[in-house]
């Protein structure tokens, strides 16, 4: 079943990418939307000047000030915030010991923690509303890990968690949480505007090296996904009653999913024993209800 009233979304990241061609979505389906971004001349060229149906905010999700001004923003125009869409994010590819830590903190600060921030500062307007849902897009590298991809898969990874553990504790005010897992899509992702890759190379993994980074350039502005067709998708969940918490967008996120759940349910039956193992043989009584894991 679906619902199709107006709704009011905060997009980040909405100039270009992902992020603009789910704003699109949401204004073509007659919804309203505040589109943030770094650069407000790039929002307004992307959807024009601000109207009864759009409005252009400037944001930095590393900027808790930038954040909150936005925020209020949205709330002076609009009155409510039903849709926050966290897709401010980039990619720094490279093997990890050609990484710096410098280069990780830096990752996480935008993909990790303005994330947590823009949460936090939307949740207590959705729970003040008695409803909302809060898209944080992931990446299908936020369940499969892979060479080159370190630091970026650690930073969605962690996205997963944070998640899968507030999607239980806002469940009960009318909020859903919807972690969205694209594969590649055709956006800037890869190309020298928005990727970063490790600049401390190690002459062991050259080779490695090299084939990873040609890997990523053949595939920019190759990929496979549409961001128009992700965009419509997410105004589809946004109207689901029961939208789930974990959504793969495209067919190669699908089919690397699937790769990962039956290598750890293999993996989990060849090593049961041992990991069962390590129960203690003293006995053990668990209040009902009482697990923090839901």
């Amino acid at each position: 079943m679906t619902t199709t009233t107006q709704k009011i979304w905060l997009v980040t990241g909405a100039a270009r990418g992902l992020g603009e061609g789910i704003a699109r979505a949401a204004l073509d389906a007659g919804d309203r939307v505040v589109a943030a971004g770094r650069n407000r001349d790039a929002l307004i060229k992307a959807f024009g000047p601000d109207s009864d149906t759009v409005l252009s905010v400037a944001l930095d999700v590393t900027d808790a000030s930038a954040i909150a001004a936005a925020v209020e923003a949205a709330m002076a125009r609009f009155g409510r915030i039903d849709v926050l869409v966290n897709n401010a994010g980039y990619g720094h590819l490279g093997i990890f010991e050609e990484t710096t830590a410098q280069d990780a903190r830096t990752q996480f600060d935008t993909n990790v923690f303005g994330l947590f921030d823009m949460t936090r500062a939307v949740l207590p307007v959705m729970r003040a509303q008695r409803s909302g849902h809060v898209f944080n897009v992931s990446s299908v590298g936020g369940m499969v890990g892979g060479a080159s991809g370190a630091i970026y898969c650690a930073s969605k990874f962690a996205i997963e968690g944070f998640s899968e553990s507030i999607a239980q504790e806002v469940s009960p005010f009318g909020v859903h949480v919807t972690i969205v897992e694209p594969g590649f899509f055709r956006t800037d992702f890869l190309d020298a505007t928005s990727v970063v890759y490790a600049a401390n190379p190690i002459a062991d993994y050259a080779e490695t090296s090299a084939a990873l980074r040609d890997f990523y350039e053949a595939r920019s502005h190759n990929q496979a996904g549409d961001p128009a067709k992700l965009g419509q998708a997410l105004v589809a969940l946004a109207n689901a009653e029961n939208p789930p918490v974990r959504w793969a967008a495209g067919t190669d996120a699908v089919g690397m999913i699937e790769g990962k759940i039956a290598g750890l349910t293999t993996e989990l039956e060849a090593w049961r024993d041992l990991s069962q193992s390590t129960d203690g043989d003293f006995s053990f009584r668990e209040e009902p209800g009482a697990s923090a894991w839901g």
